[in-house]
């Protein structure tokens, strides 16, 4: 098991697929039901920062994306609009 990334900086450094695997390791620990209360608390609380984190980061991931549309023979730059996918 990975140490604890406590501070913002280290978390801030970690890759969005890092911070997935760590995420992913916090869980499995939990759910283990092998830690103290305490230790629970602590990899919870660590749990939301990284979820935070990677939510940011997907969120600004899909504010780059654009989507090629051809109009009139031409590809044409469009902003992604995710609620356009839903009609």
């Amino acid at each position: 098991m990975s140490e604890p990334l406590e501070k913002k900086q280290d978390r801030e450094a970690l890759s969005f697929e890092e911070a997935i695997e760590r995420l992913e390791q916090v869980v499995e620990r939990l759910e283990s039901g092998e830690t103290s209360l305490e230790e629970s608390i602590r990899l919870f609380e660590e749990g939301m920062r990284l979820a935070r984190l990677c939510g940011k980061r997907l969120e600004r991931a899909e504010q780059q994306v654009e989507i090629l549309l051809r109009e009139n023979g031409d590809w044409v730059k469009r902003p992604f609009r995710p609620e356009e996918d839903a009609e």
